[in-house]
């Protein structure tokens, strides 16, 4: 009894619920490990190790790639799969294929940095083509007061998962011996890059088992069985359909509103996420360091994306998320004056109190405003929106570093994404946007 009102108060009273949750679980891997705390490290240290703009920017510009092939396929296959119902093969082609290209990074051996970066990319345009049709169903599996409670749960599990395989990995590439692996003085290039290159695969593997209980076990909504193919064919219609999704959002207001909010100061996040390597280098923080602090941000942040799902019932969802972005605004201070590996580690905390809470209740907002029906539409909107300003995180970051020359003043910029998106939420009326949902919907069931 006791375990079952404890799954209900998270949301993962039903099989279908848990499953979709295990998303989370099984792609946070490769967040964790290879956007976030080894494949950065392995670039700079092993593939392309000569320092300067040169390798830096190469790594930006895989980055950047592959987030504009997904911002732009984004829009045409999200509403694709609300026409024809496909969520779940799209989501099925975009974890399967990412999970490959990451399990093929084991091939990647030092010095080899366009291979390592190909496939990178590939792996990105999985992760984040996935997300798209992942969050769409978000709707479909959970009733309208269980949206914060299931997103915040998934967001705890993918912290769970993700930093499971990490401290593995962390274990194997810090004492290899533990593990039969080669280790000690005098090893070739490809021997010392085994415990990295094996990190990759086992994010290949686990990624692609753990989708499987989404792909397996939660229905697939139903697409719009009365619209009819226009004369020029499926692509002229699912185009036609996408044109008119994007004139139907602007007349959800609240929902447009939130949108335009959510870019601005998820690229905020995002920035922080993946310049923390790069600022921790240039305050001379070894890899150890960085590693640990990723791995300690995993399990501090379980608790506290539970802890956001349950406060949001009490406060307001909308709230939370500011309280998120306001602590946000303090770590880009208190980075500035960063100094120690003691400051890092403490900065990684406080990331950890809020990272999670304030991405999985800007996603249970969203899908709280806009019509299930279109789920799929509307949240490829959502993700091309947020590609394409994700660029602007890093561009503004590198700008600053080479205006003033300082990691510092770079760091503190990224406050301002928090600033402006945090204005724009205080604008959403919440209520208003919930509301014409609800009407809509009941209008459509009599």
């Amino acid at each position: 009894m006791a375990a079952g009102s404890m799954l209900a108060r998270l949301a993962l009273d039903s099989r279908e619920k848990r499953a979709w949750a295990m998303y989370d679980w099984a792609n946070s891997a490769f967040w964790t490990t290879i956007i976030g705390a080894v494949f950065p490290e392995y670039y700079a240290r092993a593939l392309a190790p000569e320092s300067g703009a040169g390798s830096e920017g190469r790594y930006a510009l895989a980055t950047t790639i592959a987030l504009l092939i997904i911002a732009f396929l984004a829009p045409f296959l999200g509403t694709l799969a609300d026409f024809r119902a496909v969520k779940k093969k799209f989501l099925g082609t975009f974890a399967i294929g990412g999970a490959l290209a990451a399990a093929c990074m084991f091939f990647v051996h030092p010095g080899e940095w366009l291979f390592g970066l190909i496939l990178f990319g590939v792996a990105n345009i999985g992760a984040s083509g996935s997300v798209i049709f992942y969050d769409a169903l978000l709707p479909h599996v959970a009733d309208e007061d269980e949206v914060d409670r299931l997103s915040t749960s998934g967001f705890a599990l993918g912290y769970v998962g993700g930093g499971f395989l990490l401290a593995l990995n962390f274990l194997w590439i810090t004492q290899p011996q533990w593990f039969g692996l080669p280790s000690g003085d005098g090893l070739s290039a490809e021997e010392s890059s085994l415990p990295v290159r094996l990190a990759f695969l086992s994010v290949g593997v686990w990624w692609f088992l753990f989708s499987l209980p989404v792909l397996l076990r939660v229905p697939e909504p139903p697409g719009d069985e009365g619209a009819k193919v226009e004369a020029g064919g499926l692509i002229a219609t699912t185009l036609s359909r996408l044109s008119t999704t994007f004139n139907e959002l602007k007349r959800y207001r609240q929902a447009f509103r939130l949108l335009l909010a959510f870019l601005v100061y998820n690229d905020g996040i995002l920035t922080i996420v993946r310049m923390a390597v790069l600022y921790a280098k240039s305050k001379d923080l070894g890899p150890q360091v960085v590693m640990g602090t990723f791995l300690l941000v995993q399990f501090v942040g379980i608790p506290f994306t539970f802890l956001f799902g349950q406060l949001a019932g009490r406060f307001g969802t909308k709230f939370l998320i500011l309280t998120g972005l306001t602590t946000y605004c303090g770590i880009t201070v208190l980075a500035f004056f960063m100094e120690t590996a003691t400051h890092f580690v403490m900065l990684g905390i406080l990331v950890a109190m809020v990272q999670g809470g304030t991405q999985a209740l800007s996603r249970s907002l969203f899908s709280s405003m806009i019509p299930r029906r279109k789920s799929g539409e509307f949240f490829a909107f959502f993700s091309v929106g947020e590609k394409f300003a994700g660029i602007f995180g890093p561009l503004l970051y590198a700008g600053m570093i080479y205006w003033t020359g300082s990691n510092q003043n770079a760091i503190l910029s990224v406050a301002v994404f928090f600033v402006i998106g945090a204005w724009l939420l205080v604008r959403v009326d919440v209520a208003e946007g919930q509301g014409k949902i609800r009407a809509e919907e009941a209008a459509q069931s009599t």
